[in-house]
């Protein structure tokens, strides 16, 4: 039995002592600060990154819809000429709730009174008039100051072999025209092609989301024998326009065609948009900016952002922005006739 005893091999249990635990809780807890570190900036990283990438989806779908259709104002398919009551043989009645602006002659059909205006926008200030009769607002939102709201008229670009319920057309070949809706009698014009009408208007109004105003870029569309409005891109926090204006009226000299100066919309007069004295708009800067949707309390924007001929905008608060322009020249209004 001895013999036994004496050949095991005794082991002894031996633990941590108190200094060796805290050295060893020390660094893990210095290892767990550096994960947690690299964890929350990446997630800052990421949520950042996600914000700019929002506003860059938004902000370029704003200036494409916006320049596509600037693009094709004042096109009145085979028709030649200025648009006008002189060059149609019908005109349908005012739609519901028609937007009518400034100007003699600023509805969504021709007039018998002054010139036609195919192109018209006004910078939207405090305490003032709504600058469209048709612009309604509903509960928990408000128009956005310090924006434009700007109206153009056209016929889509691709003509059509039938109308469809509830819109306008245009029936023309290259000498005269007719506007009519549909169900009415279609004007009798030799050679026509049929074209759908279009009046559209684009503004800015913040809605309420529980504590907070989103913004959203809004679009009025000729639709149901009346104007149609709908939010169509949020976080569009203002829209300014710069009109490129030609003020020679000598087809002879040598700046005929091209652009003078470029004015924004609170500095255009009453003849500049009739294009009265041979002045004509050629050419439209457009500023479209964008604004997160949401606010990032560890982000202070004191940025100043520049739209046109206005004052810099700086915000000073917790949302993020991106500033995006884009110049549209206007072939339709470069040529007397086609």
């Amino acid at each position: 039995m001895n013999n036994l005893i004496i050949g095991r091999t005794r082991h002894i249990a031996k633990g941590f002592t108190l200094v060796e635990l805290m050295i060893s809780l020390s660094i893990g807890l210095v290892l767990f600060a550096g994960v947690m570190s690299v964890f929350v900036g990446m997630r800052s990283t990421t949520a950042e990154t996600s914000s700019y990438g929002e506003l860059q989806e938004n902000g370029r779908f704003a200036i494409s819809v916006l320049t596509d259709d600037l693009f094709r104002q004042n096109f009145w398919g085979d028709l030649s000429g200025t648009f006008s009551q002189n060059s149609l043989i019908a005109i349908p009645a005012a739609p519901a709730d028609d937007c009518v602006g400034d100007g003699v002659n600023n509805a969504t059909f021709p007039q018998a009174i002054g010139p036609f205006r195919t192109l018209w926008g006004k910078t939207i200030v405090a305490g003032a008039l709504k600058p469209l009769s048709c612009l309604t607002m509903a509960t928990n939102t408000r128009i956005m100051v310090g924006s434009d709201v700007i109206q153009l008229k056209r016929v889509i670009s691709n003509p059509v072999a039938a109308t469809s319920a509830e819109n306008y057309y245009l029936s023309a070949n290259l000498a005269t025209g007719g506007v009519f809706a549909h169900g009415a009698a279609v004007p009798a014009i030799d050679n026509s092609r049929l074209w759908q009408y279009q009046h559209h208007v684009y503004y800015v109004r913040e809605e309420a989301v529980g504590n907070e105003y989103i913004p959203v870029l809004m679009q009025g569309r000729l639709a149901n024998f009346s104007m149609d409005f709908s939010p169509i891109i949020d976080g569009i926090e203002r829209i300014r326009f710069m009109y490129g204006v030609d003020t020679d009226i000598d087809p002879t000299l040598p700046g005929y065609g091209i652009v003078d100066a470029f004015i924004s919309a609170k500095n255009m007069t009453q003849a500049l948009w009739d294009n009265a004295g041979g002045s004509r708009v050629l050419a439209v800067k457009v500023f479209v900016l964008a604004r997160g949707i949401r606010p990032d309390n560890k982000y202070t924007n004191n940025n100043s952002y520049q739209l046109g001929d206005d004052l810099p905008f700086t915000p000073n608060d917790n949302y993020r922005r991106l500033l995006f322009s884009s110049t549209v020249t206007l072939y339709n209004n470069s040529v007397g006739s086609w």
